[in-house]
């Protein structure tokens, strides 16, 4: 949706209104969603340039934090945190991703980072400054 959103010019928000009112056709893969080359060019009636590849040297980062015996208000900060953190960009500018679940019953918190190296391991680091005793 994204990629989508960046190639046409619009709000990550237009294109999904798009996809759900069945304009524009996309399959669902898990909790993402994935639009072929040829139905965005017959939606939008022009020729669509394949996306440039990401600049050589690129990473990014995948990671699962799971934090026990934390209670509802800890969450609460940990997520205002994260969030708030990530929508600030580094220096190379690439999203950065978080996700958190909270299962009340279990004291666990879950966070889901995506993203580049160094936003990825600033995140890390305000995360271990948060729950240090």
């Amino acid at each position: 949706m994204e990629q989508v959103a960046e190639l046409l010019g619009l709000h990550v928000r237009t294109v999904r209104g798009y996809v759900r009112d069945g304009k524009l056709p996309a399959a669902r893969i898990g909790k993402q969603y994935r639009i072929t080359h040829d139905d965005l060019e017959t939606f939008t009636g022009l020729p669509i340039g394949t996306p440039k590849p990401t600049a050589a040297g690129h990473a990014e980062a995948s990671c699962i934090v799971e934090i026990d015996d934390i209670d509802r208000a800890t969450v609460d900060r940990v997520t205002t945190l994260l969030t708030a953190t990530a929508s600030t960009r580094g220096p190379g500018g690439r999203p950065l991703r978080v996700e958190t679940s909270y299962d009340p019953a279990r004291h666990r918190l879950k966070v889901i980072l995506l993203g580049g190296l160094a936003d990825t391991a600033r995140l890390l680091d305000y995360l271990d400054g948060v729950l240090a005793p």
